[in-house]
């Protein structure tokens, strides 16, 4: 078992994480918090952004580990995985934005869902035929 392709996702996805904790601790030590945001609202943003990631992104990695271990086609899991990092660039970018409620943080949200949504039909279904 091979699983080249969760691995490539993994890697990008830990890298993201790193960089959206990185942003929390920077926006930390600029308003000088120690424990929670302490009403920043930009390092509440930040802190979403990272919460937001960590809440979506194992779930599915799991989800593309499965389906490859299947032998789910290599263009469907790049579908999936460069989807969802798509969906979590566009979501962390959204809330770095002055507005809350952006097009960034929209399509980032649905991209998300709708891998997610994709993902968990498919797993569904695979365990139903096999």
């Amino acid at each position: 078992m091979s699983l080249t392709i969760t691995a490539l996702y993994s890697g990008l996805f830990i890298l993201l994480l790193l960089a959206l904790a990185a942003n929390v601790v920077r926006n930390r030590l600029s308003g000088h918090v120690s424990l929670g945001d302490g009403g920043n609202p930009s390092l509440q943003k930040a802190v979403r952004a990272h919460g937001n990631a960590t809440e979506y992104v194992p779930i599915v990695l799991i989800g593309l580990a499965v389906l490859e271990n299947l032998g789910t086609s290599a263009t469907l899991l790049h579908l999936y995985g460069s989807g969802l990092f798509i969906g979590r660039l566009l979501h962390a970018w959204g809330l770095a934005r002055p507005s809350t409620v952006n097009l960034g943080r929209q399509s980032g949200i649905v991209i998300t869902w709708v891998v997610m949504l994709t993902m968990g039909l498919q797993l569904i279904w695979r365990s139903l035929v096999h």
